[in-house]
């Protein structure tokens, strides 16, 4: 089985579901040591070869319109079988648990710190203030919209889940 781990930033680190599973990394930043450098928006250059594209919190970092593209694209690089599994953070809990905290707030410890409700809103302060322009989120998710954007890319299923860390989980299904 053969994945592919879009804006990996150029770690391996995926779900032990795809324990066992041959993987590519790909992301924008050559820096990553990734893979494949590729903007997300334009994976229509690569070959259907893949099982499973997983692609954990970077969906976030494109423009709304620019979604469609990148679900898209997951679309193309997937087999007839194939599908794609997404991680991003879920608007509707992220609302409700700013009620009566600033926006600068910890809402969570991550490994790589803490992250604040604003961090989640516009993307990581540490790495944007280091200049790093592409953790900046420029869209965001709730069960209704993400599922509305995969059925536009043309997946013929989609399922969704929420957890209590405030993360929103997709599997779409070509």
């Amino acid at each position: 089985m053969r994945l592919l781990n879009v804006g990996s930033g150029g770690g391996r680190d995926v779900p032990k579901i795809y324990d066992g599973w041959e993987q590519d990394t790909l992301d924008i930043d050559p820096r990553t040591g990734a893979d494949i450098i590729c903007d997300a928006r334009e994976m229509g250059r690569l070959t259907a070869k893949y099982d499973a594209v997983h692609c954990s919190h970077c969906l976030e970092h494109f423009y709304k319109h620019e979604v469609s593209s990148v679900l898209n694209g997951f679309n193309h690089v997937l087999k007839p079988t194939g599908f794609a599994h997404v991680i991003v953070p879920n608007m509707n809990q992220l609302f409700q648990a700013i009620q009566g905290h600033d926006i600068n707030d910890v809402w969570y410890i991550s490994h790589g710190g803490p992250i604040t409700f604003h961090d989640v809103i516009y993307g990581w302060g540490r790495a944007v203030g280091q200049g790093n322009l592409h953790y900046c989120h420029k869209t965001g998710f709730t069960e209704k919209s993400l599922n509305k954007a995969f059925k536009s890319a043309a997946f013929a299923k989609v399922m969704t889940a929420c957890d209590d860390a405030g993360n929103l989980f997709a599997f779409a299904f070509k």
